[in-house]
């Protein structure tokens, strides 16, 4: 796909723009994918002369970046959709939606019949043609809808605006083979494409020359990586070896990988490279190996347990995060007992937890045995109850010792404090000068609280 083709009409809505003062809201839901291509939308839009703002009733375009994982991101839309209608019969403002959600057809249909006032519905795979949409709308007064349900190719070369100036993510690779059965990611992302290893370091060589110093490698299952053997990477492991060697950068963080994907030569890179950070996100599901097998894992419990204690013994001072679903169809109170056994014995850093939500579209929706609503809950709350126990316990550890701390900027609830995160993800606040940010720096650890660590400079 050629991008020139897209600058040309970056060029043309930038010269219709010209001395408008116009302001664009973009509201970004789900995943760090999302993020990542939401900066590149800004970017688009600030080279077509709009200025973002928070005022969303100032907004002269606003667009939706969508996420279809959790059934509460579709009421989170409508809602949102009912708000701007106001605002657009206000000010004649372009309204957009873009990203995963727009690759459901029942939802695409809903939208134009109950929010016809939308202009423009694009995809996960022709997101990078805004510009060209967007011209097609302000000068021709009709809807878009530019949705393909094949997979995309993966485009080079989009401008982007950074939501950060010391963190940055990059995308590896986009879409998923896995078909885990709660999942609608492969449907509406397509299959697993990497990108060329050559654009990856360039982008993060650039990072690194305008002074990032922490990069998160993102992709559905960035361990099953492929490269094309340029600069002799034809897998994650020597990609992870590369950006090792990128001056500059001094933290690397990838999400999310695969328990199946966690081969040798993977564990072996992150314990070599010291840039990787010793937190690695190892997403369980469930501890229960029954429903592993109907959530299309290819895992057992005793294979995740095997996996742990191997990386723990190469990895010294591995922490570890997780994902788990609790409810999944067909899940008994016994099978969530292993979930609980799994939690206990891994001990993990941080885990994040979701009560199961049916997905139109993907074989959990239509498995019998759904487990009630009020079920979920419970086994929820003692799953949290567990967690934060082991949470707790963990933040004691840290009291008295010094970590390595990058100093993030202000803390959001404090002014006078600023924030910064351990190597293992930790969030530590602390008195300090402002020309710490951006800065690795050791801090002493003086308190731990549910969420947070207290520390001091040394």
């Amino acid at each position: 796909m050629n991008i020139e083709n897209q600058k040309q009409f970056i060029e043309k809505v930038n010269n219709i723009n010209a001395g408008k003062n116009l302001k664009y809201t973009i509201f970004t839901m789900g995943c760090q994918l999302n993020e990542n291509d939401s900066e590149k939308l800004c970017g688009m839009l600030e080279e077509m002369n709009y200025t973002k703002t928070d005022n969303i009733s100032e907004s002269d375009f606003i667009i939706f970046n969508t996420c279809c994982v959790r059934e509460n991101a579709e009421d989170k839309l409508f809602g949102k959709l009912g708000e701007v209608k106001k605002i657009k019969e206000q000010k004649g403002t372009i309204i957009a939606i873009c990203g995963c959600m727009m690759q459901e057809k029942h939802i695409v249909e809903k939208i134009k019949k109950s929010y016809p006032f939308v202009d423009i519905l694009f995809g996960t795979h022709t997101m990078h043609k805004l510009p060209e949409d967007l011209y097609t709308v302000i000068c021709n007064k009709t809807k878009i809808q530019d949705i393909l349900d094949i997979d995309g190719e993966i485009i080079e070369g989009l401008p982007i605006k950074r939501n950060d100036n010391i963190k940055a993510s990059v995308t590896i690779m986009n879409g998923c083979n896995n078909f885990c059965s709660y999942c609608i990611v492969p449907y509406v992302r397509g299959r697993e494409r990497s990108r060329n290893p050559e654009d990856i370091i360039n982008e993060i060589e650039n990072l690194a020359k305008e002074g990032y110093k922490e990069i998160t490698l993102l992709g559905q299952n960035v361990n099953s990586y492929k490269g094309n053997g340029n600069l002799g990477i034809t897998k994650f492991s020597e990609l992870l070896r590369a950006v090792n060697k990128i001056e500059g950068i001094e933290r690397i963080r990838f999400i999310s990988p695969h328990p199946k994907d966690f081969s040798d030569d993977v564990i072996e890179a992150i314990r070599d490279c010291e840039k990787v950070c010793k937190i690695i996100h190892l997403p369980l599901q469930s501890g229960n190996t029954e429903i592993l097998k109907k959530m299309n894992r290819k895992y057992t419990k005793e294979q995740y347990l095997e996996l742990v204690d191997k990386m723990k013994a190469k990895i010294p001072g591995l922490a570890l995060s997780t994902d788990i679903i609790v409810g999944f169809p067909g899940e008994t109170d016994e099978n969530f007992e292993d979930t609980l056994d799994v939690v206990k014995k891994v001990n993990f850093e941080q885990v994040y937890m979701f009560i199961y939500s049916r997905r139109v579209g993907t074989p959990g929706d239509k498995m019998e045995n759904q487990v009630p609503e009020p079920a979920k809950h419970v086994r929820f709350d003692k799953l949290k109850a567990l967690v934060e126990s082991q949470i707790d316990e963990n933040n004691k550890k840290y009291v008295g010792t010094i970590q390595k701390v990058l100093v993030e900027g202000k803390s959001k609830t404090n002014e006078n404090m600023l924030t910064g995160r351990t190597d293992t993800n930790k969030v530590v606040n602390f008195e300090g000068n402002e020309n710490l940010i951006g800065n690795i720096i050791n801090l002493k650890i003086i308190s731990e609280h549910m969420w947070y660590l207290k520390g001091e400079v040394i």
